[in-house]
């Protein structure tokens, strides 16, 4: 069984499994609403996704992964930091 996971990379969302987290799930769905790239490398996060992948990641149940190293953030607080603070 696949833990649930969200990937980030470039300072946003990269990938994710959400079997079992569908809380985190309706949000990622919101936060494509509100437009997105295909390459996480072009994606350029409004203020509003940014707090949509940060609502996410309090959801999920499971770990928060980045992707250029392969490590898991250690905490929540830590991935959250990552997406906002990412090219500022």
């Amino acid at each position: 069984m696949i833990k649930d996971q969200i990937i980030l990379k470039w300072g946003t969302l990269k990938g994710y499994c959400l079997e079992n987290s569908p809380e985190a799930l309706e949000t990622i769905k919101k936060y494509y609403s509100k437009g997105f790239s295909l390459s996480a490398a072009m994606q350029e996060d409004t203020k509003e996704q940014k707090e949509l992948l940060c609502k996410a990641i309090d959801e999920v149940k499971g770990v928060i992964i980045n992707d250029w190293t392969g490590n898991k953030f250690k905490s929540k607080k830590a991935a959250k930091k990552y997406i906002m603070e990412y090219g500022a």
